[in-house]
């Protein structure tokens, strides 16, 4: 086993067809699929046409609730299968034991994902709070500043997607266990290439689509909810496999399954999990740790870069907030910025009036020193004094 504390990026590069075309900086928005998610994919549909090749992918939705636990120290029991990130919050703001007074608390740098469901319980009576953020994101002091007795739910992303503030999960969760509080998490801007621990955060429902830093296809995704949480949910829907003795079709015992299978409608989006579960395994391979450590110096040698040619970082620099997120500020029109950097095949995003970069495992410190040379040095120096 290699002692570097870096992946080996060479090897990782040939998984990537995407490095043959272009620097793809731009895993907050969508991830690219590796050789492994693609081949694994296509041998299940080619299978899907034959009955004699169906039987080896017959427990592939136990096996990714395996890896998906592995992923966030989880067990496979806590581990629900779900179309996206949207899906398992939703899932969550409606099977919670919320009541009329209560409030949900949430800062003002958070993807929609994660507010809608949450402002969708009003006409039941629960308040949600949209509280300042402070340096990107969600604070202890902040949510200390805005929480009441009342308070029932505190939900932050694990990143923000806008400024790759990374959440204190830790200190939050502590504080929602005290107070009596859920914590719920929209992990999809870290899992993938920040490790997780659900248990050492003290989270109670996480939820997190593949198609980004997991670098899965679209229309998979997972929850995580504490086992412990399960007694306390009421499911809003329930589907033919949701219950125990399901296959007893014509019992009709609503009586639902004990663990996280429960909020299983019926037959899931078996290529979409095929190819989730090649996907996660491949960063399981890696491992998280090596992948933080080198997405965190690629962003380090681009902040550096960039404050040398003049240009305001956006995202937090203190350590203990960055992430694989970086985004900053240009002179004039953003539009402009981005539209050199595309025509140069180094492809990012375009955030309001600033430029989103994120890289991932298999990028080098070539490619990443690219958005400097293509926009070259700002206008103006000293933006970020």
């Amino acid at each position: 086993m290699s002692s570097s504390p870096y992946p080996d990026v060479d090897a990782l590069r040939e998984l990537f067809p995407v490095t043959e075309q272009c620097a793809y900086l731009n895993h907050a928005a969508v991830g690219t699929l590796s050789n492994r998610v693609r081949d694994a994919m296509a041998t299940y549909l080619s299978d899907r046409a034959l009955a004699s090749g169906l039987v080896q992918h017959e427990y592939v939705s136990e096996d990714l609730r395996c890896s998906l636990a592995r992923l966030t120290n989880a067990t496979p029991e806590e581990i629900g299968l779900v179309q996206n990130t949207s899906e398992g919050l939703n899932l969550a703001a409606n099977a919670l034991p919320l009541e009329p007074g209560d409030n949900v608390l949430f800062c003002d740098m958070e993807f929609p994902a994660n507010v809608y469901p949450w402002m969708n319980l009003q006409p039941r009576g629960i308040e949600t709070r949209c509280v300042p953020h402070h340096g990107g994101g969600l604070t202890l002091e902040a949510l200390e500043e805005h929480a009441d007795d009342r308070t029932r739910v505190v939900a932050v992303s694990s990143v923000e997607f806008l400024t790759g503030f990374r959440s204190d999960l830790a200190a939050l969760g502590a504080w929602c266990r005290r107070h009596g509080c859920y914590f719920v998490v929209d992990g999809i801007q870290s899992l993938g290439v920040l490790p997780m621990d659900v248990k050492a955060y003290e989270i109670d429902f996480l939820s997190c689509g593949g198609p980004k830093w997991l670098m899965g296809p679209a229309g998979q995704g997972f929850f995580y909810v504490r086992g412990d949480l399960l007694d306390q949910l009421q499911p809003p829907f329930a589907g033919c496999v949701s219950v125990a003795g399901w296959e007893a079709w014509r019992d009709y015992d609503l009586t639902f399954l004990p663990d996280a299978r429960r909020f299983d409608l019926g037959c899931g989006n078996l290529v979409g999990q095929v190819g989730l579960l090649a996907a996660v395994q491949t960063l399981l391979t890696v491992g998280m740790n090596k992948i933080a450590a080198w997405t965190r110096h690629l962003t380090d040698l681009l902040m550096e870069d960039l404050r040398c040619r003049g240009y305001r970082i956006v995202s937090n620099p203190s350590p203990e907030r960055r992430s694989a997120i970086l985004t900053f500020a240009v002179d004039g029109d953003v539009d402009q910025a981005y539209d050199r950097l595309i025509a140069a095949d180094v492809i990012i995003s375009k955030r309001e009036t600033f430029i989103r970069v994120s890289p991932h495992c298999y990028n080098t410190e070539e490619e990443i020193l690219r958005v400097g040379e293509v926009l070259g040095d700002a206008q103006t120096r000293g933006l970020d004094d």
